[in-house]
């Protein structure tokens, strides 16, 4: 059997991250070989509910995934405190035809149940919602939800990503924002995606990989216009200003360095929310990072 350390030297580590802005002005430097001593990277682009299952099953040396993931890969995986989503005022949002509907009994439309946007969203029902619930889920991609919505098709949708800032286009109202409950509720950052990498590699190269990581952001953030072409051709057709104002929320200093506040928002969710037996329970040492 291969050595998977020693195997290092001899191929480029696998990588799956999404399309969106964010991912790709974050990786764009490691991905073109920019960042000195950094492991060559072979690269997948991928939803993050895609992603989500190849962790899953084991695939890949370092993926970008949901936090809400997390319990379920951390055997076989590592968080890296660097390189993902996690920030305040860059929530997911319920939006619904209608301003003020009661969703008690509607059926809503939701990206993944494996999302950190869905586990934000039924932390919030808990709290606000008489029982705590709503009718239906629907899962469905995350760029069909706005028009099913539109159409009268579901009576709510949970929108994540650019979303934010183009539901108005689609004559939609936001009747709540998730990442304002979780801010409200517990003084504390929001966390979305994170980067982890197989155990497997080694302590050393898990090292390694979190410095190229946040070598590639701050590269990144000192050329901004090096990522600009790498980054508009995987938007899949975003608008240049969109894509920006993407960057500009979710690349910020918990990109850099997740620090005592990311920490303490990945643990605060993922232990909430096994207490609703949302997610499996995190053992003590699961969440230490690299």
């Amino acid at each position: 059997m291969t050595d998977p350390v020693t195997d290092l030297a001899a191929r480029p580590l696998r990588i799956a991250y999404s399309p969106c802005p964010n991912d790709t002005f974050v990786f764009h430097a490691w991905a073109h070989g920019l960042v000195p001593g950094a492991p060559e990277l072979d690269v997948t682009f991928a939803d993050i509910d895609i992603t989500n299952g190849m962790a899953e099953r084991g695939e890949f040396d370092i993926l970008k995934v949901s936090y809400a993931v997390l319990p379920y890969v951390l055997d076989e995986y590592a968080l890296l405190p660097c390189g993902g989503a996690l920030g305040r005022g860059c929530g997911p949002l319920v939006l619904t035809r209608e301003p003020g509907v009661d969703l008690t009994g509607r059926t809503v439309a939701v990206p993944s149940e494996k999302s950190t946007a869905y586990l934000l969203f039924r932390l919030w029902a808990a709290d606000t919602l008489p029982g705590g619930g709503v009718g239906k889920i629907v899962v469905l991609p995350f760029h069909e939800i706005m028009p099913a919505v539109r159409d009268g098709r579901v009576d709510a949708g949970l929108v994540i990503h650019e979303a934010r800032f183009t539901y108005q286009n689609y004559g939609l109202h936001c009747l709540a924002d998730m990442g304002v409950h979780w801010e409200q509720t517990t003084g504390l950052p929001i966390p979305l995606g994170a980067i982890i990498a197989k155990r497997s590699l080694g302590e050393e190269t898990l090292k390694s990989l979190a410095d190229a990581a946040r070598s590639s952001v701050r590269m990144a953030w000192d050329d901004p216009a090096a990522s600009r072409a790498y980054v508009l051709e995987h938007a899949q057709e975003m608008d240049p200003a969109v894509a920006d104002q993407h960057i500009g929320l979710y690349v910020n200093e918990f990109t850099a360095d997740l620090g005592e506040d990311g920490h303490a928002a990945i643990r605060g969710l993922l232990t909430r929310a096994a207490a609703e037996g949302l997610v499996p329970p995190l053992g003590r040492d699961a969440l230490n990072l690299v």
